[in-house]
């Protein structure tokens, strides 16, 4: 009896290693009550099998706001996607990809870069996620080409790589290039920047290509004298892009904007030497949302309120407490989550924690009604920000999480996903998550 159990565990181990796009797997949806704030919590992931959600600078549901996608270790190295009504999770790619899933909001598509045997060149891939639910559900699945389409190789002298992201008008996706191609872009005399800070990143040339998706046409956006970090595109409106001067902790100058056709080049937002800015998430046509982080003590005060959560042992969970920063990200300056108007450059502080960390990961929703952000502790917070009220939405979902709750809200402003380790037994383990915006404020 024993060996046939084991038998058909390795079969099953087999088949999921093996697994098709469209591959179905059985619901594992729970609603899990927050035994601190009441909220009612939509696991739609819960059990241990390596997901992660995708990072707040890109859509998480479908364009027709049924499915979340999201990375699993379920099939190494393949997407998924979970239906949110049904708990149904569907494998979305075969072959692999790399870097950022990105989800069209005007189709049921999905973009991605996928490696290729020159580990200089990589291919960007769609793939047809109506055809695919459609045919996944019916049991009357096709080989992977019927439903993926690669829309282009890059060239090897670009270097290509890093976060990719697709444009407002679906036909151009943006990703990083390599020095050597950004060093032939950049003005005569340009000072190329060194690294900075004690992680020693942050050193340039990176620039900015754009591929067209039904062309597989390339064209160069625009090269910088640092290290590109998060590349992400304004949904809302075609040829803006904003990215991050990328150190692994405090920047010179973390913020930046330019148009496709490279012009506007600038930073989003001009910062002090002591702030710390960090976490940019474009949230609406002409807003971005980031921290202005308040996670570390006031060098020679007593019993400020900004001293920060200590760091747990697992590498990168309350980063920043390392030396060599310089005298920064302090609440001797305002703090908070901050909201950049893209027009008019004005800059409004929404909300912030009165201790601890202060808010790290931050969102918002489209229709400028609330902001959301966690912090060191792995709670998650809600403002109005009209009245600028605060409330903890979810507590308790673990320090020693493999990575961040990360909130980010769907498209209508209604829920937020987060990744969290509330059910793991290992305590690392992460799971997907729908958090709902409270009733009574959306009755506001």
């Amino acid at each position: 009896m024993i060996s046939k159990l084991l038998i058909c565990a390795a079969l099953i181990a087999s088949s999921a290693a093996q697994a098709q796009i469209g591959t179905r797997f059985p619901s594992e949806r729970k609603v899990v009550k927050d035994l601190v704030t009441g909220t009612m919590l939509t696991f739609l992931t819960s059990t241990p099998k390596g997901d992660s959600k995708i990072y707040p600078t890109h859509p998480q549901w479908t364009s027709d706001g049924k499915w979340l996608v999201f990375r699993s270790n379920r099939v190494k190295g393949e997407a998924m996607a979970v239906n949110e009504a049904t708990g149904d999770l569907v494998q979305v790619t075969e072959g692999g990809y790399m870097g950022m899933l990105n989800l069209a909001q005007k189709s049921m598509k999905l973009y991605f870069m996928r490696a290729t045997g020159d580990s200089k060149r990589v291919q960007i891939v769609e793939v047809d996620l109506a055809r695919l639910f459609a045919d996944s559900a019916s049991g009357k699945l096709q080989k992977a080409d019927a439903y993926q389409r690669i829309c282009g190789t890059t060239d090897a002298q670009l270097e290509a790589g890093g976060d990719m992201a697709l444009d407002a008008d679906e036909e151009w996706a943006y990703f990083r290039t390599g020095p050597a191609w950004s060093a032939q872009h950049l003005p005569a005399g340009t000072k190329i920047e060194p690294a900075f800070g004690p992680r020693k990143m942050g050193a340039g040339p990176n620039g900015i290509a754009r591929l067209n998706v039904r062309t597989g046409e390339v064209k160069h956006v625009v090269s910088v004298p640092f290290q590109i970090g998060h590349i992400q595109a304004n949904l809302y409106n075609p040829g803006e892009i904003v990215f991050c001067w990328e150190t692994g902790g405090k920047s010179p100058q973390r913020t930046w904007t330019v148009k496709a056709d490279g012009t506007g080049l600038r930073p989003l937002y001009p910062e002090a030497s002591y702030e710390w800015v960090t976490h940019e998430a474009v949230i609406s046509k002409d807003e971005v949302a980031m921290a202005i982080m308040g996670h570390r003590p006031i060098p020679g005060a007593q019993g400020t309120s900004g001293v920060a959560a200590p760091a747990t042992g697992v590498y990168g969970a309350n980063p920043g407490q390392d030396d060599g920063w310089g005298a920064t990200g302090t609440r001797e300056k305002p703090t908070g989550l901050a909201i950049v108007n893209l027009r008019t450059r004005e800059m409004a502080i929404a909300g912030q924690t009165p201790s601890g960390s202060g808010l790290w990961h931050v969102h918002g929703s489209s229709d400028g009604k609330w902001a959301v952000g966690d912090d060191f502790s792995r709670s998650v917070y809600l403002i109005d920000r009209k009245t600028r009220e605060m409330i903890m939405l979810t507590t308790g979902h673990k320090t020693t999480a493999a990575d961040h709750p990360h909130p980010t809200f769907n498209k209508e402003g209604t829920r937020i996903q987060i990744q969290s380790a509330m059910l793991s037994d290992d305590n690392r383990s992460m799971n997907i998550v729908v958090v709902p915006v409270p009733e009574a404020w959306l009755k506001r």
